[in-house]
């Protein structure tokens, strides 16, 4: 995913906000880059990848361009993203806020 693309779609978080929360405020848990506008506390489906992108930084830190590091087998481009979070939404598992 690049950095404008959304991770949170339920309030439409992209991944250079939760790059610079994570940089700015460095947060001691995964669970509070919820403090990021709300980030991982609607549908649920960003979560995994919040903790990754936590767990990422937590291990490397930020990158000379201010990203965290990714390996080649974790890129998804944003039309799979949302193509995975609709299917999880029409499973059940999720439910976006109104």
């Amino acid at each position: 995913m690049k950095l404008d693309d959304k991770v949170c779609y339920c309030f439409h978080i992209s991944k250079r906000k939760i790059i610079n929360h994570l940089r700015i405020h460095r947060p001691r848990r995964a669970s509070q880059l919820s403090e990021c506008g709300g980030a991982g506390t609607g549908c649920g489906w960003c979560v995994p990848y919040l903790k990754r992108y936590f767990s990422e930084f937590e291990k490397t830190g930020e990158s000379e361009s201010g990203k965290t590091n990714t390996t080649e087998d974790e890129i998804i481009t944003a039309e799979e993203y949302a193509r995975q979070r609709d299917q999880y939404i029409q499973s059940g598992k999720g439910t976006p806020p109104a």
